[in-house]
């Protein structure tokens, strides 16, 4: 046999021995625990036979506290590209067989390896996360290796598209690479994030806590916000992903996916003429509107168990992707509060990255009063949710089905925020603040001159009308060009539609500066 021969075999016995990972033994554990392994977890994501894999024979430098003796080839990650639904994708997966994944300066360099070439062609980056955290034996050198990391997230970020999905372990300061991308994906029961764990936290502050508690799926994706979405299953998080990718483009300098749809563009909705309660304060549920009105009725969510006051997600209109914002009418009557502006800010400013247009559905009373708000910092928060709009300079539709009361008017997307077309339903109320708070405010003397309570309560009735005959219907705004037509509820996905198809050529451009100041 040639000695080229023997080297092919050679190949193919090291390829078969690395894709081993930490071996049979270490694979079956990690099935026990209800988890896939890194390879495994790949080939779900992309599309068959389309992975190409960089770096499988890199080995760990440490030979010290007996690291010698755990050389595995392609040290405990997996990298490469392939294809999502025949689109390019850069992916890493920490191999949790490896000694559990946990980072070292060569698996550091196999990420930024990928990171760095998703930048230079323009395509997005998927991290499979399940890792124990630094490697230990390493010291100053794996922290180095998250500190790589770290910074390419950040210079990415706004240029290709970055996904997180936590499939085991990520604790430390393994969590922030997550937190800097743009979504972040958790399966439940068998993934956690937390800077510092139960034992650390019974330590210092006396409280005992479980991982699951502290930093499981369901914290994260409905208490801290730090998760987008809590999946069932691998499998489902896996679906998940390639899901949101179908919506966004490759990079910055793309427009979205286009998916022709049969789901007519003049379809109208007769339910959407009577969807508005007679009741003011009464509630109605802003999907059925959403649901109505995009393709095919296909709504994708973002961040659907946190900050419910206030929906966003994707959808396509016409066959384009589009983003939504929208109050929740149904959950504190559609409130701004802290979380929903922060949630409603970085979906904006994800959308203006990449080309998104957005459509804002709009129906809030105001922003949530109360000193646990106001301690909490609403006025910069809610600032956030007002600067996103502000700085976008994508296509952005506002149709205001209902209530539209003071500085929550001007935060969702009004004309002076640039919204490009700004429709409203006969039923909108555009004003300082609802005709109860605002006679009590401007005919205080009168109702207090009165000799009566029966004659100040008439006077109160009678000044709520002449408020509400001005006030409570759109027609007001319109006659300062602040709404650009009242529209009838049952054509809103025409007129939208109609609206976006007119604004695909937009061209706006914020002034030249380093970068801008937001209040974080």
């Amino acid at each position: 046999m040639s000695q080229q021969l023997d080297k092919v075999k050679e190949l193919i016995s090291l390829r078969e021995k690395a894709r081993l990972g930490g071996g049979q033994d270490r694979i079956e554990a990690q099935h026990e625990k209800g988890k896939y392994t890194a390879r495994e977890r790949i080939a779900m994501l992309l599309d068959e036979g389309s992975f190409e894999e960089f770096d499988m024979f890199m080995l760990p430098r440490c030979t010290t506290f007996g690291m010698e003796k755990k050389q595995f080839l392609g040290d405990g990650v997996v990298t490469g590209y392939g294809t999502v639904n025949g689109r390019l994708v850069y992916v890493f997966a920490q191999d949790f067989t490896v000694n559990a994944g946990s980072l070292s300066e060569t698996l550091a360099q196999k990420i930024c390896k990928v990171m760095d070439q998703a930048m230079k062609v323009g395509a997005p980056v998927v991290g499979l996360n399940d890792s124990g955290g630094a490697r230990i034996q390493e010291g100053v050198n794996a922290l180095a290796g998250y500190a790589e990391i770290f910074e390419r997230n950040i210079l990415a970020s706004g240029v290709v598209p970055q996904i997180s999905a936590i499939l085991g372990p990520c604790a430390g300061g393994a969590v922030y690479s997550p937190a800097l991308t743009d979504y972040t994906i958790m399966c439940k029961n068998t993934s956690y994030m937390f800077l510092t764990g139960p034992a650390v936290v019974e330590q210092v502050l006396g409280e005992k806590v479980t991982q699951e508690q502290l930093g499981g799926a369901v914290v994260h994706a409905s208490k801290s916000g730090v998760a987008h979405f809590a999946c069932d299953t691998e499998e489902e998080t896996i679906a998940t992903i390639r899901e949101l990718l179908s919506y966004i483009p490759q990079n910055n300098l793309e427009e979205p996916p286009y998916l022709p749809t049969e789901d007519p563009i003049d379809r109208t909705e007769d339910a959407l003429n009577e969807i508005i309660p007679d009741n003011p304060n009464a509630p109605y549920d802003m999907y059925e509107v959403i649901n109505s009105i995009v393709d095919d009725g296909n709504f994708f969510e973002i961040h659907k168990d946190y900050a419910k006051n206030i929906i966003v997600g994707f959808a396509r209109m016409g066959g384009s992707s589009v983003g939504i914002v929208a109050n929740q009418p149904k959950v504190m009557a559609g409130v701004l509060d802290i979380n929903s502006s922060r949630k409603g800010a970085r979906f904006v400013r994800f959308c203006d990255a990449f080309n998104i247009p957005i459509v804002t559905l709009v129906d809030v009373p105001g922003f949530l009063p109360g000193t646990q708000q106001e301690y909490g910092g609403v006025i910069l928060h809610g600032a956030k949710l007002l600067y996103a709009y502000g700085e976008a300079t994508i296509p952005k539709i506002t149709v205001t089905l209902r209530k539209s009361y003071g500085g929550s008017h001007i935060v969702m997307s009004c004309k002076q925020l640039r919204g490009d077309i700004n429709y409203a339903w006969p039923t909108a109320n555009i004003a300082v603040m609802g005709a109860d708070g605002a006679v009590a405010v401007l005919y205080a003397k009168e109702m207090k001159a009165a000799e009566t309570p029966e004659q100040a309560a008439e006077i109160k009735e009678a000044k709520k009308k002449e408020y509400d005959d001005l006030f409570c219907n759109p027609y007001k705004a319109a006659s300062y060009g602040y709404i650009d037509d009242v529209i009838e509820p049952r054509n809103t996905r025409f007129r939208v539609i109609r609206a976006l198809e007119m604004l695909s050529t937009k061209k706006l451009t914020n002034p030249a500066k380093k970068h801008d100041n937001l209040p974080l």
